[in-house]
């Protein structure tokens, strides 16, 4: 049993101890903070995109780094996931991509017809900045890559298809349609389409769905003609 001298040499040595090392990790943690943030990619445009996120209280329904609601989707690697040019789109009108499902606000600084094409973009572009930047810090593993997604054996993958197709359908329409075994599994894949469906059909079905199959999930993006012409002449060669 401890004498009070010992006991209190004990608590003082063992106090001096644990605060030292809090002290060490604490200047561990502010030495490796800017490499793991990245600080040094912090742009005007980052914090303009962060200002965004903050003032209409993003976090309300999503979920960033662990922290948030979890009413909508977790954003940490979203731009990873989707892509800028996807997000973009989909920023402009959200409820257009998953009709009658998706419940985001279509937010009027996002809207080329509300504040100017310029500034809508501009404000697309910095929110989009900050999301890139938030997926590039180091979280040590976090958000952890989903197990429970629909895999597809490698023999029947064919990354070539995929590095071939337009830019748009690389971005935008792999994220519900997959080519050789690459994409998302929303929509039907697209294989073999061109045996199915005339180049024709694919103008009209991508220009305004709804209007071939009333009710359908396909959304009508607005796809610009020089777009839409390069990924009928894509889906022609499956």
């Amino acid at each position: 049993m401890l004498t009070k001298s010992a006991a209190k040499a004990f608590f003082l040595g063992g106090t001096a101890l644990c605060g030292a090392a809090f002290i060490l990790l604490t200047l561990d943690t502010l030495a490796e903070f800017p490499k793991r943030s990245h600080q040094d990619k912090m742009t005007e445009e980052v914090v303009h995109g962060h200002h965004i996120w903050n003032k209409n209280n993003c976090m309300g329904c999503h979920t960033l780094m662990g922290e948030g609601a979890y009413y909508a989707p977790e954003l940490t690697k979203v731009v990873e996931r989707r892509g800028a040019v996807w997000i973009d789109a989909f920023l402009q009108d959200p409820e257009a991509f998953y009709p009658g499902r998706r419940k985001m606000i279509k937010y009027d600084f996002f809207v080329d017809a509300e504040v100017g094409a310029a500034e809508a973009a501009q404000n697309r572009s910095d929110i989009i900045a900050f999301l890139d930047w938030v997926g590039k810090i180091d979280m040590n593993g976090y958000p952890a890559k989903p197990d429970l997604v629909a895999t597809v054996g490698a023999a029947n993958v064919d990354p070539t298809i995929m590095a071939r197709a337009p830019v748009y359908f690389q971005t935008v329409c792999s994220g519900c349609h997959s080519v050789g075994g690459q994409g998302g599994n929303v929509g039907p894949a697209l294989d073999g389409v061109s045996s199915r469906l005339d180049s024709e059909y694919l103008h009209k079905w991508i220009s305004d769905p709804q209007s071939i199959k009333p009710g359908t999930a396909m959304p009508n993006l607005s796809v610009p003609t020089e777009t839409l012409d390069a990924l009928v002449e894509f889906l022609g060669t499956l």
